[in-house]
């Protein structure tokens, strides 16, 4: 089992025939992912990669029965692309566009509250890597050979060390069973609360990874949930203990203006809610490995003691 997407989730990608969008297209292919169709206003009725494009969303959902979305859309479009998948009733977009303006996403978290829960489009992003189920399928850019099945969940708000996770881990033998960046922009789809959730209620996965970073309120309100509903382990890295406050680091998020906004700060809310969190990047594998032998030892102890 795998959260949001496994391989028999029908895909569009808007924007496939653009350069990047069509070389993304064509690695979820290999490696899977059920690609049915591409999106490019104008180009409805030709083919790529051995699949139909369709100038609407609309259209493409009629007709292949569509459920997911990957979204390679410039920025001053990508707004009305998210808005365009969830009218046409796509359950998962996932949107990698970064230079998004604020105020865009501003009009598109409006627009997504206007439908009811069950209807409600799931969105991930913008400015994040993807959503992968190692093995099954993957909606993103991140490359799959670095991700092993298995059982350990990942998100994260940076791609990058989101892959350096799946590295370190797959080199100790642990397997991922789903990985998801949820973005850095200060406005986001879906937060780190929203996957912990999935993952809780998960039955194959049985710890997750969350790597956090410096500025807004996620990881605070994400150690809230841990500490209060999840039972399965949580391990957790957070970028920037270095990072000088009211500097912007890389993610248009990543800047601290609060309380609780600083690395430091949320270590000690995360430890506080019984997480365990990684010394510093190179560590993030060895730490999951720790808390996973720990986590079969105190297994076996509860077997042993009947």
């Amino acid at each position: 089992m795998a959260i949001l997407i496994d391989e028999t989730t029908p895909v569009i990608v808007q924007g496939m025939s653009g350069r990047i969008g069509q070389f993304h297209a064509e690695d979820m292919i290999k490696h899977g992912t059920n690609v049915v169709g591409g999106v490019t206003p104008n180009k409805g009725g030709e083919t790529l990669l051995d699949r139909p494009l369709f100038n609407t969303v609309r259209e493409a959902v009629d007709d292949t029965g569509a459920e997911a979305s990957l979204l390679f859309v410039p920025p001053p479009f990508a707004a009305d692309a998210m808005l365009e998948a969830a009218d046409a009733g796509i359950r998962t977009a996932v949107c990698v566009t970064d230079g998004i303006p604020a105020q865009d996403m501003m009009r598109v978290k409006r627009f997504l509250r206007r439908y009811p829960r069950e209807r409600k489009m799931r969105l991930i992003g913008p400015n994040c890597a993807g959503v992968i189920s190692p093995g099954k399928a993957f909606l993103g850019i991140m490359p799959p050979h670095i991700y092993e099945a298995g059982r350990v969940g990942i998100v994260g708000r940076s791609g990058t060390l989101g892959y350096e996770a799946a590295s370190q881990m797959q080199a100790l033998g642990i397997g991922v069973s789903t990985s998801v960046g949820i973005g850095g922009d200060p406005i986001n789809g879906s937060s780190f609360r929203d996957i912990l959730e999935l993952f809780e209620a998960d039955t194959e996965t049985d710890a997750v990874m969350m790597i956090g970073e410096i500025g807004g309120p996620q990881e605070a309100e994400a150690a809230e949930y841990v500490r209060d509903h999840m039972t399965k382990p949580v391990i957790a890295y957070v970028a920037g203990l270095s990072a000088p406050k009211g500097r912007k680091m890389g993610h248009a998020g990543a800047i601290i203006s609060a309380f609780g906004e600083s690395a430091q700060e949320k270590v000690e809310i995360l430890s506080a809610a019984g997480i365990t969190v990684a010394p510093n990047p190179s560590a993030m594998g060895e730490t999951v490995a720790r808390v996973l032998t720990e986590q079969q030892d105190a297994s076996a102890q509860r077997a042993a003691n009947g």
